[in-house]
């Protein structure tokens, strides 16, 4: 290995053990949260991390809750026999939760010890059980039964699906030049238990995740021009898929993850093309003298939604992979751009352009009906969560790169600035498969 190798590989591995977590900041929820009492778990005060102030945590950044500290409580009850409601309703509470931590011992001398947390939600009010269940997970999943916790609450009182155990993708710059400074980023929806995927001294874009979860695709500099890569998240392994001349961007996992939808400009302009990972066939998608790019696969793989100027002006359009059929989706405003599909397929998010500002704007493509969710300025590369509950988004606070986040009726908003450089390209994860 050559000094020069050496050193990069040096500086990579240094970079990689800089932590650099991301911080959460409410800015604003709805109006009436429900008051909720998360009562600190039994067996859980050795433990290195805190249950209760996780789920608390995870509920209050949901925007529609309002956790009542440990504090005003006035009792810590664990079972149902303990839990007298009157005591819960002077607090105002209308629903909390008990329950308690067993280790379980390991099976073997080589096995892991394992935890598992079994707790209940009681509806203060109607003063009756709404949900039982237990969790499982070994020392090192102590966030993984907090998250599932989580779950399992906001989907009972709400309706829908939880999406605090799944993770997020991005970038981070360090503005270090001559070290790692561009950094693939995982971590969890809140922005803990962060890893660094890859480090690069060359830019790194346009992360995505693999329906699966196992692999990311992403673009990387480190050849001196942009080519996309795969990196297996299990072993680490990586692979560079294309190396064209030109652009090679914006790639899109299909739904089966046997595809990946990406921009290459080698015959010219930027078109959309479809990839085979396995075999590396590729097909080209349009043909027109305008610029197509950031291309995003429909939910049944059929089509791809994608940003094109072909009208004169940066707008959102849906080609069908088979027909070759080209339909415009968006007419408000000079400039949509970036579109992302709600997990419905119903609606979508854009990078919308509004009196010169850049914000992110919601669409039902149906009905064409447009409303703008954020207020901040220079938003772009927005992602949804897989409940379609909230969306991920990059924007600048305080003259840095930060990720923000906000619900799709925009009543809940929060911020993730890094305690370290700036941070873009967020990608929310899918669910993990059940």
């Amino acid at each position: 290995m050559s000094i020069r190798n050496a050193l990069f590989v040096l500086l990579t591995l240094l970079a990689m053990q800089t932590r650099a977590e991301l911080m959460i900041e409410i800015t604003q929820g709805v109006d009436n949260p429900t008051p909720i009492a998360v009562v600190p778990f039994g067996g859980t005060l050795s433990l290195a991390e805190n249950i209760g102030e996780i789920v608390a945590a995870d509920l209050q950044r949901s925007g529609l809750f309002r956790p009542i500290p440990p504090a005003d409580m006035l009792a810590f009850p664990q079972r149902q026999q303990d839990i007298f409601f009157r005591d819960w309703r002077i607090l105002g509470a209308e629903y909390m939760v008990v329950g308690a931590m067993e280790k379980i011992p390991a099976a073997t001398p080589a096995a892991t010890a394992e935890y598992e947390l079994s707790f209940e939600l009681y509806d203060v009010i109607g003063q009756k059980r709404v949900l039982t269940q237990k969790v499982r997970a070994s020392s090192e999943g102590l966030r993984d039964i907090a998250h599932a916790v989580s779950d399992s609450i906001y989907e009972s009182i709400t309706g829908i699906r939880g999406a605090f155990s799944t993770k997020i993708l991005y970038i981070e710059d360090l503005n270090r030049p001559g070290s790692g400074r561009y950094r693939l980023v995982k971590a969890d929806a809140d922005g803990a238990r962060d890893k660094v995927i890859f480090a690069s001294r060359e830019p790194l874009l346009s992360p995505a995740w693999s329906n699966d979860l196992t692999q990311v695709a992403y673009v990387s500099f480190e050849t001196s021009r942009p080519a996309i890569f795969r990196q297996n998240l299990l072993t680490g392994a990586r692979e560079q898929l294309t190396n064209f001349q030109g652009l090679n961007g914006a790639p899109a996992w299909s739904p089966d993850d046997q595809k990946l939808a990406l921009v290459l400009s080698k015959d010219g302009n930027p078109e959309l093309y479809v990839l085979e990972v396995a075999t590396k066939k590729l097909t080209r998608v349009t043909r027109h003298f305008a610029i197509d790019t950031e291309p995003n696969w429909t939910a049944d793989g059929k089509g791809l939604i994608f940003t094109s100027n072909r009208g004169g002006n940066p707008q959102i359009y849906q080609v069908g992979l088979e027909t070759g059929r080209v339909e415009r989706l968006t007419f408000e405003g000079d400039y949509n751009a970036r579109p992302r599909l709600s997990p419905d397929g119903k609606s979508m998010v854009v990078v919308h352009r509004y009196d010169g500002v850049f914000h992110i704007a919601w669409q039902d493509i149906a009905s064409g009906d447009m409303r703008i969710l954020t207020e901040t300025w220079l938003d772009e590369s927005p992602s949804i969560a897989p409940n379609g509950a909230m969306l991920l988004y990059a924007t600048q606070h305080n003259n840095k790169g930060v990720l923000a986040a906000v619900s799709m009726d925009a009543g809940v908003k929060f911020r993730l600035p890094s305690k370290q450089g700036d941070v873009r390209e967020p990608a929310w994860s899918p669910f993990k498969a059940k």
